[in-house]
């Protein structure tokens, strides 16, 4: 006996995944898929650029780096990160100095870890500074050097075969090769992907952890920072830079939730005798609605060129306010505060560090290069959250008027735009 059934009497979207939807189309009868109930579900879910509200996507599964070797890519646009990293070499240097060497007779590796690697030739350099001077220090000590191995770890959505093309072979040489190597590295390296905010590594795995320009970013856009009905919504703005105090209480409180969940994780992870050196975004002005450099990046031209689009009829109102940036760069005492409550770790050394301008051009009289480096400066760094948000073609629209509002005010930008860091060296409690 014929039973008369409806084909489709779930709902699709614990199992179709609707960017599928061209796939099917491609490989059914158009006509008759098109009238079906399954393709009318199948549109519906369907994401685009209209619909599309960053906070509401798992940001851990999309937030990076702009990935490739375009020219607005990470890759083509993280000098300045190159030479602030650099500068603070010597904190660096102390805090390894701190680190427990291994005993002649253990026979395990010596882990390092970079935590929000990106994709860039940066990590390569830190990770082979910290295990070239912890060789020395073996050697000095009159140690045989263990193996070193490092873990490069960012989200899932990392573009790690970038990362991957720059790593140098393994040299698998003698110490003294090694050190005296530039085209080989000395230690086994791999790939970790996964938030920082949560558990990476197993318990007591890790002799030093390395993490820069990276935990100023949130794990999420406070929930109401976009709710209409709270006060803390941030009407007319994409940035916590000039918001109201509720939305930057809202911002301080998910900073401390997050650097909480870092902590405690790395509590576990660190091995006795370890150390950990941190250096995020910061700023010296002890309310949060002034972010300082971070302000100064996407508060103001990157800001101003949204309202652009809005005035020009490109993007709504509630497009616009339905974008906001999940950076907070903290104060000396945020981060302390944070530190102290959760008990698990000491602080060995905590300063705020004056890195420089993010701009970095070959000829300081070029408005014009001036504007193009600080459009590409947060392309890099904010594109793939914007192309989600608006769309490849209105984030073209986007950045080209950030490049034009920043060539108008060029030398200004020179003369103002200046990031501090907050640099941390902590160890076990």
């Amino acid at each position: 006996m014929y039973m008369n059934f409806d084909p489709y009497p779930l709902p699709l979207s614990p199992y179709i995944n609707p960017t599928s939807l061209p796939i099917f189309l491609a490989h059914s009868n158009q006509s008759s898929l098109t009238n079906s109930p399954l393709f009318s579900q199948l549109k519906s879910m369907a994401p685009t650029a209209e619909n599309v509200v960053v906070s509401n996507i798992k940001l851990e599964r999309m937030l990076s780096m702009k990935g490739g070797k375009g020219e607005a890519s990470y890759v083509n646009n993280s000098q300045a990160q190159a030479q602030h990293a650099r500068s603070m070499v010597h904190l660096l240097r102390e805090t390894l100095d701190e680190v427990r060497l291994s005993e002649a007779e253990e026979e395990v590796p010596f882990v390092v870890a970079d935590l929000g690697c990106s994709c860039g030739s940066n990590t390569i350099y830190m990770v082979d500074f910290i295990i070239k001077h912890m060789m020395k220090r073996h050697e000095a000590a009159g140690l045989h050097p263990p193996e070193f191995s490092a873990f490069f770890s960012d989200l899932p959505s990392n573009d790690f075969n970038v990362l991957f093309q720059l790593l140098p072979p393994y040299g698998g040489v003698s110490m003294e090769e090694c050190l005296a190597s530039d085209t080989h590295r000395s230690y086994f390296a791999a790939g970790v992907p996964g938030t920082f905010y949560r558990r990476l590594f197993p318990a007591k795995s890790v002799d030093v952890f390395y993490s820069a320009f990276s935990l100023h970013w949130l794990s999420q856009v406070p929930d109401v920072v976009l709710d209409k009905r709270s006060t803390a919504y941030n009407k007319g703005r994409i940035f916590i830079h000039g918001a109201n105090e509720s939305t930057a209480n809202a911002y301080k409180k998910q900073f401390q939730s997050d650097l909480g969940g870092f902590l405690r994780s790395r509590a576990k992870e660190i091995k006795r005798g370890g150390s950990m050196f941190l250096v995020c975004l910061g700023r010296t002005c002890p309310d949060p609605t002034d972010q300082g450099g971070a302000g100064l990046l996407f508060g103001t031209h990157f800001q101003d060129a949204w309202e652009d689009l809005v005035q020009e009829g490109l993007i709504t109102n509630e497009q616009r306010d339905n974008f906001n940036i999940p950076v907070y760069a903290p104060s000396l005492e945020d981060f302390k505060e944070v530190v102290e409550a959760d008990g698990s770790l000491l602080i060995n050394k905590l300063e705020v560090f004056r890195g420089g301008s993010p701009l970095v051009v070959n000829h300081p009289d070029d408005a014009a290069e001036i504007g193009r480096a600080l459009a590409n400066s947060c392309r890099s760094v904010s594109g793939v959250l914007v192309d989600a948000h608006i769309g490849d073609q209105l984030s073209d629209e986007l950045f080209s008027r950030v490049a034009s509002r920043a060539t108008s005010q060029a030398k200004e930008l020179l003369d103002q735009l200046q990031f501090f860091h907050i640099v941390a060296s902590l160890s076990l409690a």
